[in-house]
């Protein structure tokens, strides 16, 4: 820390620690390049964040222990001590404190040391543990709900709060290995830190986070969801309804939450979960608010449990809308794959004009909402592939399918862009489909007309768009998701694709407009 940067280090007369946290951190983050921050999946809380976590927690203890994985600046943990210690009854607290960044440290115990001198003039005593150590490699034996013999026993918390990391895993990650059984496919940091802080809670213990939305839905996240929910009992959830300022001095354009729970016992189940929502960090102090029932949000019975996240009346009429229905694409007999086409391994089948004996390729950028456009030319993108021996394992019968791309733009208005895909549109034998797109087929014969139309403009419709929302936080279009979707009854599939095909509209105004007709919100 350079020496002409003293009167920024130094803190004001009385100022707050959570206010000196963020000064530090605004000069520490001016320190660091973009690249090492995203590298090291760091993102600092904003003071009203911090602020508005820390109001979310309450104490009756005399003596507590506070645990912050990845806690960068100190920002959380200062307003959190800040809030709880209003009243003066804390009189001892115990924090313990994990960051990896050696750079960042020496403005953490800066901030631990002002904090320390703050709580004494209080009458308050706190003691700090700064480790400059892995969170996940020194506590993923927490785990383990059997611990094996000669296991070191794991401190546990009265309180845990924590911004983690936020990155992707490789499978040859020594975090990865050592955290198997909460891991499904690749897995993000945060969801490990999630994971063992919710084992190292007292019985009475409560924890609240701000992390990604991707963990409530999804086959990655699917045993973590599991062991997540079998451990902690949420009570509160905030929604922030614009991705661009909850990190905005950071650029980071995620879809975050804040999550809070409490260790799950047999004495403390709580059926209810509050759903709170702002559109922003500007208006916090004035959050929308409501209590659901936790069944409303949560089919804990399910294997997937996924958690609905609703922010409003509409979206609460559209999940209970969805939960009357019985039907699925598995209980119709119709399947979701993803597109066996994965172009770099397949180039030396890709054509990009037609000859004598070829197959069209569908991309991503071929499907728009209710309409499959082919050929549209882009570079690198050939539209067409060769029929051999070789290539037919990763060609599909020319029949009909539903188009559904797997990835959206962040700045989409649409999560879900589907369309129909006829037989007759081609005369060739087969077709490509590019790993890019999932298709919907009937394995066991063939979609009808009206089936394909309908499956299409249900899902282009704003009523699934809104239910996908729900619970659907990043641009992955699941397979396994719309596989346990609930569906309407098929009779009513096929009257919207009948509806459809008889006005020959297939706007999304039309689209919405007929199915909307058969649901009353």
């Amino acid at each position: 820390m350079a020496e002409n940067n003293q009167e920024i280090i130094n803190p004001l007369v009385k100022e707050r620690p959570s206010s000196y946290a963020d000064k530090l951190g605004r000069l520490y983050i001016s320190t660091i390049s973009k690249n090492s921050k995203k590298e090291k999946g760091q993102f600092f809380t904003p003071i009203e964040i911090a602020d508005f976590m820390g109001k979310q927690i309450y104490v009756n203890k005399s003596s507590i222990s506070i645990l912050d994985p990845g806690c960068g600046i100190g920002m959380l943990s200062c307003s959190l001590i800040e809030n709880i210690t209003k009243d003066n009854a804390i009189r001892n607290i115990k924090l313990i404190v994990y960051e990896i960044d050696i750079s960042v440290l020496p403005y953490t115990k800066l901030v631990l040391d002002y904090l320390r001198e703050t709580l004494k003039k209080n009458g308050t005593e706190l003691s700090y543990t700064i480790n400059n150590e892995d969170f996940v490699l020194s506590n993923y034996q927490a785990l383990d709900l059997q611990p094996r013999m000669m296991q070191d026993e794991l401190e546990k918390f009265d309180i845990i709060i924590s911004n983690p990391p936020y990155f992707k895993l490789s499978k040859e990650d020594i975090r990865v290995k050592v955290s198997q059984s909460i891991i499904n496919g690749q897995p993000n940091i945060y969801s490990l830190f999630m994971a063992i802080s919710s084992c190292l809670l007292n019985d009475d213990g409560q924890l609240i986070f701000i992390v990604p939305r991707s963990f409530t839905s999804g086959r990655y996240f699917r045993l973590f969801r599991n062991f997540f929910l079998n451990n902690i009992q949420v009570s509160f959830i905030h929604l922030f309804n614009t991705r661009k300022d909850t990190f905005s001095k950071d650029n980071v354009l995620q879809e975050t939450l804040i999550l809070k729970g409490k260790k799950k016992t047999f004495s403390n189940i709580d059926n209810s979960i509050i759903i709170s929502s702002s559109q922003g960090i500007n208006d916090l102090d004035i959050p929308k608010q409501k209590s659901y029932p936790l069944k409303d949000l949560i089919d804990t019975d399910s294997v997937e449990k996924i958690i609905h996240l609703p922010v409003n009346t509409e979206e609460e009429e559209i999940i209970k809308l969805f939960k009357t229905w019985t039907g699925s694409l598995n209980k119709y007999d119709i399947q979701i794959s993803t597109g066996p086409v994965v172009a770099f391994r397949s180039e030396e089948f890709l054509l990009e004009n037609p000859e004598t004996d070829n197959a069209p390729l569908f991309w991503l950028h071929n499907v728009i909402k209710m309409l499959v456009d082919h050929p549209v030319y882009r570079k690198d993108k050939k539209q067409y592939m060769i029929i051999s021996h070789e290539s037919r394992a990763i060609l599909l019968p020319n029949k009909n399918y539903v188009f559904l791309r797997r990835f959206s733009s962040k700045d989409d208005k649409s999560r879900l862009i589907a369309a129909p895909y006829f037989c007759s549109t081609s005369k060739a034998n087969f077709i490509g489909v590019e790993n890019k797109l999932n298709y919907i087929y009937r394995p066991k014969g063939h979609l009808e007309r009206f089936e394909t139309m309908g499956i299409s403009a249900l899902l282009d419709s704003d009523l699934f768009d809104t239910y996908f929302r729900t619970f659907n936080g990043n641009v992955n279009v699941s397979a396994t998701e719309l596989r346990e979707m609930p569906m309407p009854p098929l009779e009513i599939i096929k009257e919207i694709g009948k509806q459809l095909i008889l006005k020959n509209d297939f706007s999304i105004e039309n689209v919405n407009e007929i199915v909307n007709s058969f649901f009353k919100i």
